[in-house]
């Protein structure tokens, strides 16, 4: 495992994995071979980006290669020949995870470590914004899905669409998918207030400085060592108001620990509280502003009532408001999705259920006998395992649930910023796949087209197809308009010196992929 300043406090819980699984989705068991998939031209099919030779410090432009076909699954069903003529189109969406949408000039922004940060510093945390839209341009414009051409039915956050449970950040993801006018900034509205500018007072070579050097200081590690350019204005660019075109289909969320915790790890409490709507901000004092607030989980489900978007509550319900809860289902045609939230209140990066969650999952398996189930959550099962707080249901015992429903075929989720997708066997034959998928802030900022097929063969398939975001692939010598930003911000996302030797995209068979396996006896 690789660890960096990001790392540093991460749960320890990280480190652990589902040993009864180990051997479950290994590819030494499967049958992998190109699909007889017709599309070529949608998403990542037509063509990926991808990182180019390496130069000075190890910097490397953003090049465009050969698109990836889809692989074919069948760990879990078989891939019986004719089915592409047969296919009959479910549902289609688009799943979002981890768009990590940052005030980067927030106190509770701890880049300095102080004892209590996991996710400290990135580069490209100033662009969040300008990436979720250029994310959003993308899914209109792509429309439906690449394989049954079936229009997206609808779009699901898999969790920290925020990253640090403040009420501006929460707002302007909520504002970015519904559509119109945003301002990524706080503070000053005149002036960036943060770690990235040349305050001599404040100045550390440990942070990209994009306008430079104050004088009589030295160069920061980012431009010394690691190849970053110089962008003069970038500061006052990545701050300015934009129009959000929003999501043209309706779109769900869930929640994630960076949603609900302080910098994804820590319980509210009114130090962190006071500390999110003061000046102090490490070594520097800045702009108040009350808009940083931090939400509990029921302001959170409450702030995705006031939306111009569909659903009303985009999945939350009014239980949820009441209760201070934000677990729920809801149905598209013959789908059940069945959203759980996975973030543990007592602290820690990593997920886990309480008890009564856990027996309102059982609940609602129970009585979908005449469903698809889809299960999804921020969490994966191998990162469930916190055990903060007792009495907690672990991933395995999640896992084992959902093997005991043969109507589940999947459980999407995200936070590991990483693809990955994993077979997960049931005794006797079939299962379900877990789609974990990659993130908006770190490389490669994808989502995930799935799009589920009843191949009239007794088998299903689950075909998944990543995605791009859709601005470029320079800095560009002009940074006007969110499209520019995004394309810097994808750019230094790839260079990331602490990202550098992790391989986030996952195996060419965790990215466009077929997944077959055995149709449900009440649709045979």
């Amino acid at each position: 495992m690789e660890f960096s300043r990001r790392d540093l406090f991460r749960s320890a819980g990280a480190l652990g994995a589902l040993a009864a699984f180990s051997g479950v989705g290994g590819l030494a068991a499967e049958a992998v071979a190109g699909t007889g998939s017709a599309a070529r031209g949608g998403a990542t099919l037509g063509s990926v980006i991808a990182k180019g030779k390496a130069g000075k410090g190890g910097w490397r432009p953003l090049v465009r290669k050969a698109g990836e076909p889809h692989r074919v699954r069948a760990t879990l069903g078989t891939a019986k020949s004719g089915r592409q003529a047969r296919r009959t189109a479910l549902l289609a969406f688009v799943q979002l995870s981890d768009v990590h949408i940052v005030d980067a000039q927030s106190p509770m922004r701890l880049e300095s470590g102080e004892g209590v940060s996991s996710s400290a510093y990135r580069p490209q945390e100033i662009l969040t914004a300008h990436i979720a839209e250029s994310m959003v341009r993308e899914i209109n414009a792509v429309g439906k899905g690449v394989v049954t051409g079936r229009p997206l039915d609808l779009a699901l956050q898999t969790g920290d669409n925020s990253d640090n449970s403040q009420y501006n950040e929460i707002r302007w993801n909520i504002d970015l998918l519904d559509g119109g006018r945003i301002t990524p900034d706080s503070g000053d509205l005149t002036r960036y207030e943060g770690v990235m500018d040349g305050n001599p007072d404040s100045y550390d070579t440990l942070f990209w400085h994009p306008h430079g050097t104050p004088k009589g200081k030295e160069k920061d590690v980012y431009r010394k060592d690691y190849g970053f350019p110089k962008v003069p204005g970038l500061l006052d660019d990545c701050r300015r108001p934009f129009s959000a075109h929003g999501l043209g289909i309706e779109w769900i969320a869930a929640m994630g620990n960076h949603d609900q915790l302080v910098q994804g790890n820590f319980v509210h409490n009114s130090v962190f509280e006071n500390r999110a709507i003061g000046n102090l901000k490490g070594n520097r004092t800045v702009t108040a502003d009350p808009n940083r607030r931090l939400l509990s989980r029921t302001e959170t489900v409450a702030e995705h009532f006031t939306t111009t978007g569909l659903p009303l509550g985009h999945g939350f319900t009014e239980e949820n408001r009441t209760n201070g809860t934000a677990y729920y289902t809801f149905d598209r045609g013959p789908v059940r999705f069945v959203v759980m939230d996975t973030v543990n209140a007592n602290g820690g990066s990593e997920g886990s259920l309480d008890a009564t969650q856990f027996s309102w999952l059982q609940e609602q398996l129970a009585t979908a006998t005449d469903k698809l189930v889809i299960v999804s959550s921020h969490h994966t099962s191998w990162t469930m395992d916190n055990p903060a707080g007792g009495n907690r249901v672990f991933g395995a015992a999640v896992v084992q649930e959902l093997l005991s429903h043969e109507n589940v075929i999947a459980w999407v989720n995200g936070h590991t910023h990483s693809n990955t997708v994993r077979a997960r066997a049931r005794s006797g034959g079939g299962g379900f796949w877990e789609i974990n998928t990659a993130s908006h802030i770190d490389w490669p900022q994808q989502s995930r087209i799935i799009e589920i097929v009843d191949n009239e063969d007794a088998t299903l398939s689950i075909f998944t197809t990543m995605l791009d975001h859709g601005a470029g692939l320079g800095k560009g010598t002009k940074l006007n308009g969110p499209m520019k930003l995004a394309a810097l911000g994808r750019l230094l996302a790839a260079n990331d010196y602490q990202e550098r030797e992790n391989h986030r995209r996952g195996r060419s068979v965790d990215r466009n992929v077929e997944l077959l396996l055995p149709a449900p006896a009440f649709m045979r």
